[in-house]
């Protein structure tokens, strides 16, 4: 399969702005083998690439993306601010950094990436997020893991609305009502997690049933059921087989029966990570 086989289907930002359904996770990947894997997915057709100061790899993504061929000016790069990095100045020093690993004059994306509600710098963060874009340094600002009542406090006090929200997500933590709070205020739900993890999603018998009698995977079905909803996925792999198995979904058709079949994965809100209580720093 070349570059020109894979069709990415897009959604649309606040401001119009198209923006793939598709992206390709790198949480777990490093060293050369993370740049190998970031330029293969790149040359599949992939063009979103979503990683963060935390995961310690952002010059493997750069390097990645400067081996893959593709023009860096079609490639969006996801990043974010860790924990550590909130607060006014720290931000933005934070973020030049993650840009010097990147090897890259702005991000496309940038998110923070925790709450950190101990912290109470949250609010400072986004301040910086909204002059870094104001400054054309960063095209899109975001967050991630904000419950709505945390997106809520920073639209109130700041009238900027945060374009994408990267949230825990998959047919076992459908987040129904962070959806509907994404969706009101236009702003991108981005699924981390789409394949489940520790909730063993993969090995459910519905989630199964459904694959059989599509003749797909799991993990097909999974990331049709959020890209139907108009949610953004990032799943990972290094294998390339499997990263163009993932966003190859155009033959994957869920009707109401199956969509039923998997409602009955859902572990409730309780069983995502609470960003009142759980912070990274």
């Amino acid at each position: 399969m070349t570059a020109t086989d894979l069709t990415i289907p897009t959604t649309t930002l606040a401001d119009g702005t198209a923006f793939p359904l598709i992206g390709f996770g790198t949480s777990s990947l490093k060293g050369v083998g993370g740049a190998e894997a970031v330029a293969a997915a790149l040359r599949s057709g992939y063009r979103l690439i979503d990683t963060a100061a935390q995961y310690g790899n952002e010059a493997a993504v750069g390097e990645g993306v400067r081996a893959s061929g593709v023009d860096p000016e079609q490639v969006l790069v996801t990043t974010k601010i860790a924990g550590g990095d909130q607060g006014r100045e720290a931000t933005r020093a934070g973020y030049l950094e993650s840009l010097r690993r990147l090897g890259a004059e702005r991000a496309a994306l940038v998110l923070i990436h925790w709450p950190n509600p101990s912290r109470g710098l949250a609010l400072d963060t986004w301040r910086t997020l909204i002059d870094l874009k104001e400054e054309g340094r960063a095209l899109h600002i975001g967050v991630s893991n904000f419950r709505p009542e945390q997106l809520q406090e920073l639209i109130d006090a700041t009238g900027v609305t945060p374009e994408v929200n990267q949230i825990q997500l998959s047919p076992a933590m459908p987040r129904p009502e962070a959806v509907a709070f994404h969706r009101e205020h236009g702003i991108v739900t981005e699924a981390w997690g789409p394949l489940g993890g520790r909730e063993g999603l993969s090995a459910q018998f519905a989630l199964q049933k459904v694959a059989r009698r599509h003749g797909v995977s799991p993990s097909q079905v999974s990331l049709r059921w959020a890209i139907d909803q108009d949610i953004v996925v990032i799943p990972k792999s290094s294998d390339p087989q499997r990263q163009r198995d993932n966003a190859t979904l155009g033959h994957v058709t869920l009707d109401d029966a199956d969509r039923a079949l998997l409602a009955s994965l859902d572990l409730g809100e309780d069983a995502a990570w609470d960003s009142r209580e759980h912070e990274e720093w």
